[in-house]
């Protein structure tokens, strides 16, 4: 992949894998660049994620980078120090000086769990002081809870847990005092108002047995709930002008994440978003499924920006494409183009032919013309290109048939052939926007003495449903019915068929394609 990516993802956890699976899986180039730190690591399990119950933290990480990188994205261990954007993308400067450009950017570097200051709390963050209880409650149920109330929303918490257990206490920290309804519903549910505030943790061996008191008390306890401020990881964001914003519960700031779209889109172009960085309240789960939403969007923003480089790019070759230096440079890129051998149905028309005089148009390296030339045919052969004639003329001199064919370099769109009788006009894949081509093939049919035969060959726009290589030109193919209806009927005696045969595809298999043919003879 090199140092450019359609897409790096800065976070290595659910958000970010499940993002980086989906881009990945959509084959764009993915970079997943993780600082290792995810923020569950204490826990002993993931919880509520279905089909992972209990799955520990770190195993579900493993199976998901190993599902990531089996669909080609990369994973590299560091931090994003510096991001810049320009017109064409982002810049990332990783912590180890190397720079990787992205025309897209997932971030998904979750949040930061700001704790209380109490002695020997943050020791056991993730093991016995919680704080969510969908991640927790089973494992506590029927235990003795205490709930730190840091501020108003400690009583909703207490009520909250005591779904889970019926020995529930609400240790009054910091918090004011519940007001008289509040205090009537704790009771009513069998919570017990503890004044404090807590000084330190009590833990006997390696687990929590309770929390002293400022007055010296233990109460006794299993587990304790407390209520971080969710701080978003979100220092490469403001780097790029994002900024976060503060998160409310019941008149409380709790934390701040990253503003972004229900796609996880930011107000920055180019800038996605996912899991805890956007969203405190997401659970593995939920994270996962962010960054799978940002992912796909991320992708059908890439499709349209890839569709519009398309456009641009197929107008500038639709102009460029029948340019004289545009061929003279397809026939220089190699010693030849074609396979050397008459077309097919030319030689299945023109073999029973009474030779006279022909003009082949668009004759390339001259193998139609030779041909006819070696048939008895004086041919007349006009091409754009000087390099191909000049290789088909050393063709028909070692064929000895030099004499018999006269080389014309020219475009035929602004040269066209004079309405002069020629015996056969042979035309042969001469894809051309419709009006040049109908003006050009009227031009042919002219030329066509009275008696004489009009070959027009093209590709069948069946073949486009095929996976033989075709230049996707849907607009420049042609039926041979097309072509026939431009033809006076009381002039000509006209057959037009798709004719089939059989082609070798990129991958190797035999695929069957047909050929637009037009064999007319002008009436005497």
């Amino acid at each position: 992949m090199g140092d450019r990516y359609d897409v790096v993802v800065v976070g290595g956890g659910a958000a970010g894998l499940a993002g980086a699976l989906a881009l990945a899986r959509a084959r764009r180039s993915v970079l997943v660049v993780d600082a290792g730190e995810p923020r569950n690591a204490p826990a002993d399990g993931v919880h509520n994620f279905l089909t992972r119950e209990g799955t520990p933290p770190g195993e579900l990480l493993a199976a998901g980078r190993a599902e990531v990188t089996g669909y080609g994205a990369r994973i590299v261990r560091g931090r994003v120090e510096v991001a810049a954007r320009d017109d064409a993308g982002f810049t990332l400067t990783l912590d180890d000086a190397t720079q990787v450009r992205a025309r897209r950017l997932l971030v998904t570097t979750g949040l930061v769990d700001e704790l209380p200051d109490v002695p020997g709390l943050a020791k056991r963050w993730g093991r016995d002081v919680l704080h969510c209880p969908y991640c927790h409650g089973w494992e506590t149920r029927d235990r003795r809870i205490g709930v730190l109330a840091t501020s108003p929303t400690g009583v909703q918490q207490a009520l909250l847990w005591r779904q889970w257990s019926p020995h529930v206490l609400l240790l009054i920290h910091g918090a004011p005092q519940p007001s008289g309804d509040e205090l009537e519903q704790l009771a009513a549910r069998e919570i017990t108002v503890v004044d404090g505030p807590v000084e330190e943790l009590v833990v006997a061996g390696d687990a929590l047995t309770g929390v002293r008191l400022a007055d010296g008390a233990v109460v006794d306890l299993d587990a304790l709930v407390v209520a971080p401020r969710f701080t978003a990881r979100a220092g490469l964001l403001a780097e790029l002008g994002l900024t976060p914003v503060e998160v409310e519960l019941g008149g409380h700031v709790f934390g701040t994440q990253i503003p972004a779209d229900a796609t996880g889109a930011t107000t920055v172009p180019g800038v996605w978003v996912a899991g805890n960085v956007a969203d405190l309240r997401a659970q593995v789960i939920s994270a996962a499924a962010a960054g799978l939403t940002a992912g796909a969007a991320i992708n059908a923003d890439l499709v349209a920006e890839d569709t519009r480089e398309a456009v641009r790019e197929r107008r500038h070759r639709v102009a460029t494409m029948f340019t004289e230096q545009a061929w003279e440079q397809r026939y220089a890129s190699r010693p030849s183009v074609w396979s050397g051998r008459p077309n097919p149905q030319l030689v299945a028309e023109a073999t029973a032919l009474t030779p006279g005089r022909a003009l082949d148009v668009g004759s390339g390296e001259g193998a139609d013309a030779v041909w006819l030339a070696r048939r008895g045919w004086r041919v007349t052969a006009v091409d754009i290109s000087r390099v191909a004639l000049e290789r088909a003329a050393t063709h028909a001199g070692d064929a000895g048939v030099a004499d018999r064919i006269e080389w014309i370099h020219a475009d035929v769109r602004e040269q066209p052939p004079a309405e002069v009788g020629y015996d056969l006009v042979n035309a042969q894949f001469m894809h051309l926007p419709g009006n040049e081509r109908d003006v050009l093939f009227a031009r042919l049919a002219a030329a066509v003495a009275a008696g004489g035969t009009l070959l027009i060959v093209g590709h069948h726009p069946w073949d486009l449903r095929t996976s033989i290589n075709r230049m996707h030109l849907p607009e420049m193919m042609y039926t041979a019915e097309e072509l026939a209806a431009a033809l006076d009927p009381t002039g000509w005696d006209v057959r037009a068929e798709a004719r089939p045969r059989t082609a070798v595809d990129p991958q190797g298999r035999e695929v069957t394609i047909h050929d637009a043919v037009l064999v007319a003879r002008r009436r005497s």
